[in-house]
């Protein structure tokens, strides 16, 4: 930025205030528009000296100052600058420093950040702003009213002066400009007549103080009254929408969490609303135009331009709405319905009712509707796959249909729906990635070539083939006006030829037949129904209208789009919505036992799973960064199948003689080194590790176990014994006396940190053992992850775990190896994460990742030690080993091998590291970076490699916010763990390394 020399020196602005306010203060000089500016601290307070010397701006002076006097005390919770009296009780005093005559004038100063340096706008920031100003709004309406400012460039009610620039501009930029100077004026004279008051007229973001706290911060109050003038009383609102929302990636519902509080304080009229979005588009349209002048007048002062790239930004988002639409959403904002003929129409379509059989005359056999259920927790449908699968789907609703031969198979109304796979309409909401998902009609489930026919009297308003991957197809929309309502009913996956037949502009009379439904060659590939949906508004839509909305715009679309239920009366075609996230919590504390936490501050509410993402009930997708038990992805529809047609021939116990087991262990057996010769299989890791260690026990007669200090190994009692990250933590009793804990070798923050760190972590099992040997027996076994996961993936150093090994194993005891978390490829260039330190275990355990997520887990261990462990007990476990579970985890299996998921590991590994390293580069606080593969820690420290707990906390949960699930662990709970299903992609990868990024830039991220 361009170093600008005051021509008052901080000196002489010093002698000024010793002058003519007796204080003895130290100035610092602050860039401004007009006047000079100072901040000026002295023993009083902190004050903001405003010098100017521009005398022909008294009377705006004057005006300022009656402003501020008469705001003070109407609004007690919203700080506005006072005016401090000279020593000659003035509030403005005139002087002479050298040859200039200035003004002088002492305000009080706000503490706090000014907006601009607030990081993130969050909604809840917004909605406080919204309504800080509405109360301002209101205060500033009881103000005496003040004649006009002519001639001022900064009222909107003048903005049409920016006309005689707009050749200035070309392009893009060019059609923007003048699409809202022509919208403007289309607006007058109605906008003139308008309300007026006084306004502050200029709450951007460098005069809006907000408090100190990074999290959870507060609007404290407004600054710089200079711009204050008599204009409509609206300009205020789009004035602070403009600055509000800048910068966010949906600034249409940003504005409406302003308007919300805003609205609240300072209720907004009706013919107000129209104006709104045309004045936030003028005011975008007078800031660029400033900012060109004055590139012109001084190109090497950046601070003139600090907000034009910005404005640019929000001028082309603003311009690309549907100005329609955005009226619509400010009405709801406003409490009002968003369509204002909303209650006109319901109150003729109540008085109708429509047999459905008008729709489709050739099906007078069906009387009554069965509703089909699609949304993400039904289990009709199946996976994404299954609904795709045409045949498969029409196979379904087939047997609906003979199932329910008299009645009509349909649904969807303001259902949501997961199955939309294409992402054409995908959009980067303000709390992340957003599809639509939210059906807006109703479908009826009907063979193809079934006639459909027109429920009212029109004139068709869009006759097209809409072609392509789940579109309309064959499509119709009739535009009708009944008892002076216009609206317009949608008959959409029709057949190709189907609108040939009319032409824009046609009349239709009701009953009138429009076409057939299509096949899904035509009609988008779907299996054949109609889409039938109602709109009263057809927006800026000409050729098709959306069948499908945002959910964060639900009330504004239920609005536009009625009910076609209200037509019909068919109680059986309501959607029937999940339970509501806080009744299951409610259930929950009733039913089940405290100790079951749930993740995050505002739990989830999950219904379904789809390779790496989860679902809650509206189809919300949350990217899963740490489900390692969902290993190929979640529901993989290979391994659900191989599950399914197994449970549907036998599901029983290892008594008995079956293939399924016997297959899955021989595959297992060839991923395993060639000296783990014998497979048991059990439901869970727990399981498996409690077997292991009965096994040790039974090798060795001795109960003595070496196990790594915040180790975790199951929830039974004897791995929780041998679980420092349990039994060392709350709730915990404390080590047994048989466990003997190493130190995490942590080669980061552990106790040691330097080049030979390995062998001396590696000589406190020495010492373990030496104390074992004093009392006269020997180690049963030492077990261990390869990679630590709750000890917040600690990747072991060089010669640690090979020296404990030799020492363990010379001693009589069995080395265990824990892979319930870190194996079948997850670590990318090993299969087993115990590989990588060329580790030769006696025993190593698996869990729920081998069955992706179904209750498999297994032992594998040597020749010798099952033929000991077979001492005459026997070993039986109801289900382990159940042919499903067999049949599950050789599907994973097959699944690692075919899509090559072990190498896919590595490569995505690589790439995360690579990215998180970059960002690690610019902030520190992403202390150390380490894992292999599919299963890395970032550990969050200050420079001197303190924790920062609170930080990894408020990063899970931000995350969480848009959209991505991460976890914590560590001693400290401040590394963040990714471990996602193995499926997890570039572009997965690329949206996690996104937020992260924006949120380590946040301000609570900074405060170390």
């Amino acid at each position: 930025m361009k170093t600008t020399i005051p021509s008052i020196s901080v000196q002489q602005a010093e002698e000024l205030l010793k002058l003519h306010y007796g204080l003895d203060a130290t100035a610092t000089y602050l860039y401004g528009d007009q006047d000079l500016n100072y901040q000026i601290h002295s023993p009083e307070g902190n004050f903001l000296l405003k010098l100017s010397t521009d005398q022909r701006a008294n009377r705006t002076r004057q005006e300022q100052e009656k402003i501020l006097v008469g705001l003070v005390g109407k609004i007690s919770d919203l700080s506005i600058p006072g005016l401090k009296p000279a020593l000659n009780g003035a509030l403005e005093i005139s002087t002479q420093v050298g040859q200039k005559t200035i003004s002088v004038r002492l305000f009080s100063w706000i503490t706090g950040r000014l907006w601009a340096n607030v990081n993130p706008h969050t909604q809840n920031l917004r909605a406080q702003l919204g309504s800080a100003a509405g109360k301002l709004n209101r205060a500033m309406r009881e103000l005496p009213q003040q004649e006009g400012r002519s001639n001022f460039r900064w009222d909107l009610a003048q903005s049409n002066w920016t006309t005689d620039h707009t050749n200035d501009f070309q392009g893009e930029r060019l059609e923007w400009i003048r699409y809202f100077q022509g919208r403007f004026e289309d607006l007058q004279p109605a906008y003139g007549n308008l309300r007026k008051q006084l306004i502050h007229n200029d709450l951007n973001d460098y005069n809006i103080v907000v408090s100190e706290e990074a999290i959870e911060p507060q609007v404290k109050g407004f600054i710089d009254f200079g711009d204050a003038c008599y204009s409509q009383s609206i300009n205020e609102l789009a004035i602070l929408i403009t600055y509000a929302v800048m910068g966010t990636s949906e600034p249409l519902g940003a504005a409406c969490e302003v308007i919300l509080a805003y609205q609240d304080q300072s209720p907004l009229q009706e013919d107000e609303l129209i104006h709104l979005y045309a004045l936030v588009g003028m005011r975008l349209v007078t800031s660029v135009t400033v900012s060109h002048i004055r590139k012109q007048e001084d190109p090497e002062d950046e601070y003139l331009v600090i907000s034009e790239e910005p404005a640019w930004n929000l001028l082309e988002q603003w311009f690309q709405l549907s100005e329609e639409l955005a009226h619509y959403s400010f009405r709801n904002a406003c409490g009002k319905h968003a369509h204002p003929s909303q209650d006109a129409f319901y109150q003729w379509a109540n008085g109708l009712e429509i047999d459905i059989r008008e729709l489709f005359p050739d099906q007078q056999d069906k009387k009554e509707v069965v509703l089909l259920d699609l949304k993400p927790s039904s289990t009709w449908a199946g996976s994404r796959e299954e609904f795709n699968d045409l045949d498969l789907f029409q196979f379904r609703i087939d047997r609906l249909q003979a199932e329910f031969a008299d009645k009509f198979i349909a649904g969807g109304y303001l259902e949501p729906r997961p199955l939309y796979t294409s992402t054409a309409y995908d959009r980067d909401g303000n709390s992340g990635s957003e599809s639509r998902t939210v059906h807006l009609g109703v479908d009826f489930w009907l063979p193809a070539g079934t006639p459909v026919h027109a429920l009212f009297h029109g004139t068709v308003f869009t006759a097209t083939n809409d072609a392509g991957f789940k579109e309309y197809g064959g499509l119709i929309i009739l535009k009708h006006k009944e008892n002076g309502i216009e609206f317009f009913t949608l008959y959409g996956h029709l057949s190709a030829d189907s609108p040939n037949q009319f032409a824009v502009g046609d009349t239709v009379e009701k009953g009138q037949q429009l076409g057939v439904l299509g096949e899904p060659s035509e009609n988008g590939v779907w299996a054949p129904h109609l889409h039938f949906q109602i709109m009263l508004s057809m927006l800026d839509y000409t050729l098709d209208f959306p069948g499908v909305g945002y959910k964060s715009e639900l009330a504004v679309w239920k609005s536009l789009c009625p009910d076609p239920n209200l037509l019909f009366s068919k109680e059986e075609l309501t959607t029937q919505y999940d339970a509501e996230t806080e009744d299951l919590i409610h259930r929950r504390s009733r039913s089940l036992g405290k100790s079951l936490s749930l993740s995050y501050r505002e739990p989830l509410h999950i219904v379904r799973g789809d390779g790496p993402y989860l679902m809650d009930p509206w189809a919300r997708k949350y990217l899963d960064t740490v489900n390692n038990v969902a290993h190929v992805g979640h529901e993989h529809p290979a391994v659900v199948q191989a599950a399914k047609k197994q449970l549907s021939v036998l599901n029983t116990n290892t008594r008995y003689l079956h293939p399924a087991v016997l297959d899955y262990a021989d595959r297992l057996r060839k991923k395993l080194p060639d000296h783990i010769e014998v497979i048991y299989l059990v439901n869970s890791g727990s399981e498996a590790n409690e077997l292991a260690l009965r096994m040790a026990n039974t090798w060795s007669g001795s109960k003595e176990i070496l196990a790594l200090e915040m180790g975790y190994h199951g929830n039974t009692n004897a791995v929780i014994d041998v679980s420092s990250y349990k039994f060392d933590r709350k709730g915990g009793g404390g080590k047994p006396a048989h466990t003997h804990l190493l130190p995490l070798p942590d080669p980061f923050r552990g106790i040691h940190t330097d080049k030979d760190c390995g062998e001396k972590y590696s000589r406190y099992a020495l010492e373990r053992l030496k104390s074992i040997e004093r009392n006269g027996t020997g180690p049963a076994s030492f077990i261990h992850e390869s990679i630590l996961s709750c000890g917040g993936q600690i990747v072991p150093p060089e010669n640690y775990f090979n020296q404990i090994y030799s020492m363990i194993q010379e001693a009589g005891g069995l080395c265990i190896a824990d892979e319930v978390q870190t194996g079948f490829g997850r670590t990318g260039s090993r299969f087993w994460a115990f590989e990588l330190f060329g580790l030769e275990p006696d025993i190593v355990t698996m869990g729920k990742p081998a069955g992706n997520g179904h209750p498999l887990g297994i032992v594998a261990c040597t020749r010798k030690v099952a033929e000991r462990f077979a001492n005459g007990m026997e070993f039986f476990n109801t289900f382990g080993g159940n042919p499903v579970s067999s049949r599950t985890g050789k599907a994973v299996l097959d699944v690692i091998l075919k899509d090559e998921l072990q190498s896919h590991a590595q490569k995505m590994g690589d790439y995360l590291k690579a990215g998180l390293r970059k960002l690690q580069q610019e902030h520190p606080i992403l202390a150390d970076i380490r894992g292999e593969g599919l299963f890395l820690g970032v550990e969050l420290c200050d420079l001197e490699k303190r924790p920062l707990t609170p930080q990894t906390n408020y990063l899970v949960n931000r995350m969480k916010e848009f959209g991505i699930l991460t976890s914590s662990d560590g001693p400290d709970e401040n590394v963040i763990k990714i471990k996602p299903p193995m499926v997890f992609d570039k572009v997965n990868a690329d949206e996690f390394l996104g937020r992260l990024s924006q949120i380590i830039s946040e301000d609570f991220m900074k405060k170390i």
